[in-house]
């Protein structure tokens, strides 16, 4: 009894040094209880990441499908496996760069990741030809140290491009560009070697003045008043507009709640829903997903492997649910944030289902009413649907 009341004070200090510690890391932390993981994909988009270690031979990793419907170009990626660097060319970063040497009076350039020197070129070009050149990008980008990313910007700092940085935690997320005022260039894909080719993505360039002019008022409060994140104007200056009889409707975040828009929209669905997710954690649109599959509409997806199987990924809940979800068969990165409703309606950009996405970072949003335009998104759905369902065997 004597050695229990000596070891008994011992304990009662340990303790009280535990959760003094514990306090302590949670002020230092700002308070914040644990939350899921980020959006951030810097090292996935590196051009040397490693693939997944897999049997046999991969080809048409990515559908590589293209569709112009006049007012638009859209396009995928067409990544391959084994990869072969050599091969790296006539992807969507030349696209990009036709776009920017058309340019006469702008070109304004958002976006996330980026190494592509090709495009740096272009820029460079367009300023030299007299265009008004500018850039936003996140800060963990513009210091990184990899040697392709500083190459890139090198070359726009040596042109006398202007850059502006967010200089803040969550990220600038964006992958746009916006030239002449008139041309629109979004979708997932970042502007690195690896986005393009090996990485599955998606982009789309839009002719609309009016589209353009909503891109530019986002471009303008991040690069002019450096306003990022939450603390920017919410306004859009054409939040809906129609192209050519399509209706389009743009959000930005994370000034505006988008996963709102997408929620509304997957309310309305009738038919079906089928989803391509590279992070996909919020669980208002998880939740809308279910309650339209417990209602008759079709409900399947694809996630990026990578985060999948962590317990704020929607995944374990829908497949729990019975829901035909899959984890996907790219042995980089399957790098979409795409959905198809009722084979007409398509949301995609740069923003993931997250948290992440819809309150603190910077992102965009478009929504797009087109039966074309979500036919080829439901082309490149099947593709990775099936190497999903068809992976590679492990050694």
């Amino acid at each position: 009894m004597r050695r229990l009341n000596t070891t008994l004070p011992i304990v009662l200090i340990a303790l009280v040094f535990v959760i003094c510690v514990g306090v302590l890391l949670y002020v230092m932390r700002g308070g914040q209880q644990a939350t899921p993981p980020g959006d951030d994909e810097g090292q996935i988009a590196r051009a040397s990441a490693s693939p997944v270690v897999t049997g046999g031979s991969i080809t048409d990793i990515g559908s590589g499908g293209e569709l112009d419907g006049g007012w638009y170009r859209l396009a995928f990626t067409a990544p391959q496996y084994p990869d072969n660097p050599a091969n790296h060319k006539g992807g969507l970063d030349t696209k990009l760069v036709a776009l920017i040497d058309g340019a006469t009076t702008s070109v304004d350039v958002a976006d996330y990741d980026f190494d592509l020197f090709n495009v740096a070129d272009a820029m460079a070009r367009a300023k030299g030809r007299g265009a008004t050149v500018r850039m936003v990008t996140d800060t963990d980008t513009l210091t990184n140290k990899d040697a392709a990313i500083q190459a890139a910007f090198k070359r726009l700092r040596d042109a006398g491009i202007p850059i502006v940085d967010d200089k803040r935690q969550p990220i600038m997320h964006n992958k746009f560009t916006v030239v002449d005022r008139e041309w629109v260039q979004t979708g997932s894909w970042n502007y690195t070697d690896g986005d393009t080719y090996r990485l599955n993505n998606n982009m789309i360039i839009i002719q609309s003045k009016d589209l353009a002019t909503n891109y530019s008022s986002e471009f303008a409060k991040m690069f002019e008043k450096n306003q990022f994140g939450p603390t920017k104007d919410k306004t859009i200056p054409n939040p809906t507009l129609t192209i050519d009889g399509t209706p389009v409707e743009t959000c930005f975040a994370s000034e505006n709640r988008c996963a709102d828009r997408i929620v509304a929209r997957l309310k309305a669905s009738t038919r079906s829903i089928r989803f391509l997710a590279f992070s996909f954690t919020s669980d208002p649109i998880e939740e809308e997903m279910a309650a339209r599959g417990r209602a008759g509409v079709e409900v399947s997806g694809v996630f990026e492997t990578t985060g999948s199987q962590t317990q704020y990924s929607a995944y374990g809940k829908l497949k729990k649910a019975g829901f035909p979800v899959y984890t996907d068969g790219n042995p980089w990165t399957m790098h979409h944030k795409v959905i198809i409703i009722d084979e007409r309606i398509v949301i995609f950009g740069s923003f993931n289902f997250s948290d992440n996405a819809n309150t603190q970072n910077d992102e965009n949003l478009l929504i797009i009413d087109n039966p074309d335009i979500a036919r080829a998104f439901k082309g490149e759905f099947d593709r990775v649907l099936t190497l999903a369902q068809n992976p590679p065997a492990k050694k």
